[in-house]
């Protein structure tokens, strides 16, 4: 049995490296990464493609875990992930729900006002 609040605790303080390559390796070869005001990307090399891309910019970024539940393969998440950027900075309040399958995610769907980030970047 796979602890996956544990995994998704680790995944959470991963982003603070911004090492694309780590960060997909949570992923289950067919995995999804869904920003839910954006279109999902699915399968690993895809999803490390995708975040080495939209965090090329990125200078630092921590994700304060305010709240985690754990139900079986599902973990719910709510975060305040603070991220510098060489555009501007945000504070991005977000809800993750993950799903897993044997320690890996299949699916994270991300939760958040992408205004609130865009109107960052702008800066």
């Amino acid at each position: 049995m796979h602890n996956n609040e544990q995994i998704i605790k680790d995944f959470i303080s991963a982003w603070s490296r911004l090492d694309a390559t780590e960060l997909a390796g949570y992923f289950a070869e067919d995995g999804c990464y869904f920003n839910i005001p954006a279109q999902p990307v699915k399968g690993r090399a895809n999803v490390e493609r995708f975040i080495r891309g939209f965090t090329s910019t990125w200078t630092e970024t921590v994700w304060d875990l305010r709240n985690i539940a754990a139900a079986g393969d599902i973990v719910f998440t709510e975060r305040l992930d603070r991220t510098k950027t060489t555009k501007g900075n945000v504070d991005l309040p977000c809800c993750g729900v993950f799903e897993m399958r044997d320690g890996k995610i299949v699916e994270w769907r991300d939760y958040f006002d992408m205004a609130t980030f865009v109107n960052a970047m702008k800066g």
